[in-house]
């Protein structure tokens, strides 16, 4: 791995505030205590730091002697892992065992919340939020009693948000959803509308037009054509049930290439189309995939599939804070640690505060947020009756005793952590493979450039980082307003999930070699690219990167998203239900297992019921 000197820099310490006059090495000097984790710019997310003791437990073995005694109290409850589901493990935890527990939770990073992360920036005067991972409460009208109950309980309501979310945000000022063909693919930088449905269903009223100005070639051009002007049954003489299964055992690039017949440039083209939400592209998602979301090629297949559960409540895609759902981290964090998060008690007042970070520690509290602590090992001891909890911080190996412990770490260290995990559980949980990703957010001066193009956001075909990037989401909440005119400086947030298309490799080997890929990059790497991407785009709009770049962030998870089952690749017999995650996550005495991995699903309320369940596990509720 390259991990260069100027990636340490620039992760620690980018300009804190966009145009500041400090250096970076000024900055570094003075970063512990005195910068605000949020305001740090530069290589985010597992920023430096954050990893490499877990790697050298994981990779090279390494190994710490515990200290002969205990470095701290003994806590009623020992978390690991200080994102939404271990914050949520030690909300609930206090609720049942009463104000007075005392709660410890440990994060190998220096700000908490896991993947719902915050980032600030300061421009011209304005203060900016983004968020750099975790990014909205998805469909909460399908969410399970515990997981509604805690964001009550927490002060989080989302009625208030179809008041946020200004939905006309976009087309009142006639900016639409657009494709950005790279010069490097396709031999000269366009943007063009899409001609493909959007996730609204809505589609361009003319494709044909459309098509014939992308930079594609003429025989891609008529076949785009046909596929979306004459659709038809591309599987005559099969009955329902078999084009289901047929659809389900292959990839919806292979379909569209032997059944469909589409040119190579068309299959190119449709293949990131859901690369966000996935992190992988249609070489390992199944046809079947790609007709629920009416793909070209599929218009004529009546499968009848059952909606996920995300698809049985009709809700809007609307309820996201400024800076995701980091807030819902700083809610939890209010409740634990009050001192921490000054202000009022409404969701609207955590847009605007500003953490005491030094709070979050401190003897005095019942419950204490320990940052920049990384476990190494999780064991037994007294008989089974108290666990020990080894990990290092700041380079020293620390130890500290838990009546109960709660694993909300990522889910593949957990073996390596904890001694006493049967081998069975050990085997179910390497099952699945985190997906990586980078969340980055570039802060713009203006968005007079996409105003003049007529383009909010870009679906980047064959890229060689963002897949898609585009003006963050039009939220104003409490006294936060998000950019009024395109003279208002604005987030222009980018999407890269690390995979290796078209080379025959599965999801999850996808998902290794990417991860690879992504710590290698340095944010220079990153830097370049995405000055590259959003010059090609937005050139044309009199975009010029050194006037109108304020900050850049790139928010790096090499292990991102939850895997969930992909029918592509396993057993029907897998869901969410029903799997070997379900092996992975149980009870081992006094420890319990919670985090979104362990739900199989990547989404806030898999982390939440996680929690739930695991809070219940070791109380015997």
């Amino acid at each position: 791995m390259d991990i260069t000197r100027r990636d340490f820099i620039n992760g620690i310490a980018l300009s804190v505030t966009a145009g500041g006059t400090l250096s970076p090495l000024e900055l570094l000097a003075s970063a512990s205590p005195g910068v605000y984790p949020p305001e740090l710019a530069g290589m985010r997310g597992n920023h430096p730091g954050s990893f490499e003791v877990a790697h050298a437990l994981v990779r090279e073995g390494n190994s710490w002697p515990a200290p002969a005694t205990l470095s701290d109290d003994v806590y009623d409850l020992v978390v690991v892992g200080g994102g939404l589901s271990g914050l949520s493990a030690a909300f609930m935890f206090r609720q049942q065992a009463g104000p007075r527990a005392r709660i410890l939770v440990l994060d190998n990073h220096d700000d908490f919340g896991g993947h719902a992360k915050r980032n600030e920036y300061s421009v011209d005067g304005k203060n900016i939020i983004g968020y750099g991972g975790s990014q909205s409460i998805d469909t909460p009208a399908s969410y399970s009693q515990a997981s509604a109950a805690l964001l009550q309980d927490i002060g989080i309501e989302t009625e208030p948000f179809y008041k946020y979310f200004d939905r006309e945000y976009f087309s009142e000022r006639g900016l639409s959803r657009g494709v950005y063909f790279s010069e490097k693919v396709y031999g000269r930088d366009s943007v063009n509308p899409d001609a493909l449905r959007s996730y609204d269903g809505t589609r361009a009223s003319d494709p044909a037009k459309v098509i014939q100005d992308y930079p594609i070639s003429e025989a891609a051009k008529q076949n785009f054509v046909q596929l979306l002007d004459k659709p038809r049954d591309y599987l005559p003489g099969m009955d329902r049930d078999e084009k289901i299964a047929l659809m389900r055992r292959i990839s919806y690039s292979d379909y569209m290439r032997e059944y469909v017949g589409a040119n190579e440039e068309v299959i190119a083209f449709c293949r990131d189309r859901l690369r966000g939400l996935w992190g992988f592209g249609f070489d390992a998602l199944s046809a079947l995939e790609g007709a629920r979301y009416s793909m070209p090629g599929t218009e004529h297949l009546d499968y009848s599939d059952a909606p996920t559960a995300r698809q049985e409540f009709d809700e809007p895609y609307i309820f996201h804070f400024p800076d995701g759902n980091a807030s819902i981290a700083r809610a939890l964090v209010r409740q634990l640690v009050p001192a921490a998060v000054p202000g009022g008690k409404s969701m609207e007042d955590l847009v605007d505060a500003r953490v005491d970070y030094e709070q979050l520690d401190r003897r005095s509290n019942a419950a204490r947020v320990r940052l920049n602590s990384t476990a190494i090992d999780v064991r037994h001891v007294d008989g089974r009756s108290a666990v020990d909890v080894t990990y290092v911080r700041d380079g020293n190996t620390q130890r500290v005793r838990g009546k109960h412990v709660i694993l909300a770490c990522y889910n593949h260290m957990v073996p390596h952590l904890c001694p006493d995990l049967p081998q069975i559980q050990a085997e179910a949980i390497q099952v699945a493979e985190k997906i990586p990703l980078a969340y980055i957010n570039i802060v713009l001066r203006n968005s007079k450039a996409f105003e003049n193009l007529g383009y909010h956001a870009f679906y980047v075909p064959q890229t060689e980082l963002m897949h898609s990037f585009g003006m963050d989401f039009p939220v104003s909440m409490g006294d936060y307003r998000f950019a009024e005119t395109s003279a208002d400086p604005v987030i222009v947030h980018g999407s890269f999930a690390a995979t290796a298309p078209d080379q025959g490799l599965t999801e999850r080997q996808q998902h290794i070699v990417g991860r690879q890929r992504m710590y290698e990059m340095t944010y220079q790497d990153f830097e370049t690219r995405i000055i590259r991407q959003l010059s090609g785009a937005l050139g044309g709009g009199g975009f010029d990167a050194e006037r109108d770049i304020a900050a850049i962030t790139v928010n790096r998870w090499p292990h991102g998203y939850a895997y969930e089952y992909n029918e592509l690749y396993d057993p029907p017999e897998w869901t969410q239900q029903n799997g070997p995650h379900r092996i992975g996550a149980a009870q081992v005495g006094r420890i319990s297992i919670a985090n979104s991995d362990a739900e199989a699903f990547a989404y806030v309320n898999g982390a939440i019921d996680a929690a739930y369940r695991a809070v219940n596990e070791q109380l015997g509720s």
